[in-house]
């Protein structure tokens, strides 16, 4: 079934353009129509945002239409994404919603929402919330006696901060560590410089001035270049840079070189083992993870389960199968012992720890593989199915048989917009960027 409102994290588009006061207040009405229980005489929802201007219209929008279906509304104010799904579970809430556009420019802005427990919506319940969204919602309004209250709420940041710090072992510091911490102007650029310098770290903050326009903006773990510059500048020993609503992160050793979340996901994943703390021997990762890492886990004695782009196929293989380390090469890290979503900040402070543990730079401690060469490539097209097209499933074949038992071929039409992503890697460079030039050419030849 098409769905027409939501995407593969929550609903996402342009502020006043795809995401209206008029949706937003459809959203709160269907969402709280589907979690109110019955029986129960209040219903809560928490709501937090990044720091995106729109975020004011669309949570006031989404407070009308909660409200007006009898849910109590508690506001947080900017908190990171993953901050939100722990609350919802802490405050005992019916429902969690984060307003937020994550790595997104400004100008785009979103809607994440998370059930009781923490965790995003199936695909069962958000067709039930798509099919209220268009429908009368008249009928299933509260009366006038049971309209639901909104408060804005103080002291949600330490309890994060507070959260944050428990997934360390209680008599470790990071005193000595000089860290930038890069926070996109985004929603953790309160709490994660506290929670550092806390920690005990001399904690350098950029990213952290946000006025509603600056999200992301030449900062934050897709645009790394400026912590880069400012951990050589100030000869830090890490860096960290989190994307606008913190559930992404990218490190940068004391040289200024970049550490993806392949990388990151080795560093834990080796950790945990020395310390006997993986649930299952592996980990879960996605069909975009480099081989390189797939190699290292396996001179570990660990395998390495891909799933879709997307980490919610991730978290739901990790939580049907027992595996409790999983992730996205974008830094997108899932450590389901703490969390029910990705979480930037929790994943930075256990490679923090690592590198604390180990008392070596960081260069030395988080690169743990060489990449194997990896090519990227998009094709855009009008219409129809590009992928069914004979010669472009030739090209396919052929590219897949040219790298059998020296690398990966990885073709998929993208979940936002009409274009098709091919990424070949492999020990031959040469080799996969042939074969990757073999099908970006079929495919052009189909759309042109």
């Amino acid at each position: 079934m098409v769905r027409k409102y939501f995407g593969t994290d929550g609903i996402r588009g342009r502020a006043n353009g795809v995401i209206t006061p008029e949706l937003a207040l459809k959203v709160g009405q269907a969402t709280g129509v589907v979690f109110r229980r019955a029986g129960q005489d209040r219903h809560r929802v928490v709501i937090g945002k990044d720091t995106r201007l729109s975020g004011y219209m669309i949570e006031t929008a989404l407070i009308a239409g909660f409200t007006s279906v009898g849910m109590d509304v508690l506001q947080l104010g900017p908190m990171p994404t993953p901050a939100v799904a722990m609350l919802t579970r802490s405050m005992r809430a019916d429902l969690g919603v984060m307003i937020s556009a994550s790595h997104n420019p400004f100008d785009d802005n979103g809607i994440k929402l998370f059930g009781p427990a923490g965790y995003k919506l199936s695909d069962k319940v958000e067709h039930q919330i798509e099919a209220l969204i268009d429908s009368d919602m008249t009928a299933k309004l509260a009366k006038s006696t049971e309209l639901g209250r909104a408060k804005r709420i103080d002291g949600v940041h330490d309890r994060y901060i507070e959260f944050a710090k428990r997934t360390l072992p209680r008599n470790l510091s990071l005193e000595g560590l000089r860290v930038v911490i890069d926070c996109a102007h985004g929603a953790a650029y309160r709490v994660a410089p506290e929670a550092l310098w806390e920690l005990g770290a001399d904690v350098i903050s950029i990213g952290v001035e946000p006025d509603g326009f600056n999200i992301n903006r030449d900062c934050g773990s897709t645009a790394p270049d400026a912590l880069c510059r400012k951990v050589r500048e100030l000869r830090a020993d890490i860096g960290i840079a989190l994307d606008g609503d913190a559930d992404r992160v990218v490190i940068v050793d004391e040289q200024g070189q970049l550490i993806d979340g392949d990388q990151l996901l080795a560093v834990i994943a080796g950790s945990w083992r020395e310390d006997g703390r993986l649930a299952k021997p592996g980990i879960v990762a996605t069909v975009m993870s480099n081989l390189g890492l797939e190699r290292y886990l396996e001179s570990l004695k660990l395998s390495l389960v891909r799933m879709p782009v997307g980490d919610r196929y991730v978290l739901e293989h990790m939580r049907e199968h027992g595996y409790n380390v999983g992730g996205e090469p974008s830094g997108h890290i899932i450590l389901s012992d703490y969390t029910t979503t990705g979480d930037g900040f929790i994943a930075a402070l256990q490679v923090l720890a690592v590198v604390k543990k180990q008392d070596k730079p960081a260069s030395k401690v988080c690169h743990r593989f060489a990449p194997l060469p990896q090519v990227l490539k998009n094709v855009r097209y009008r219409s129809g199915k590009p992928l069914e097209n004979s010669k472009v499933r030739s090209a396919i074949e052929d590219a897949e048989q040219r790298l059998d038992g020296h690398g990966r071929l990885v073709v998929r039409p993208s979940g936002t917009e009409p274009v098709i992503r091919i990424m070949g890697e492999g020990d031959d460079k040469e080799l996969v960027e042939e074969v990757v030039d073999g099908i970006v050419d079929a495919l052009t030849d189909h759309a042109a």
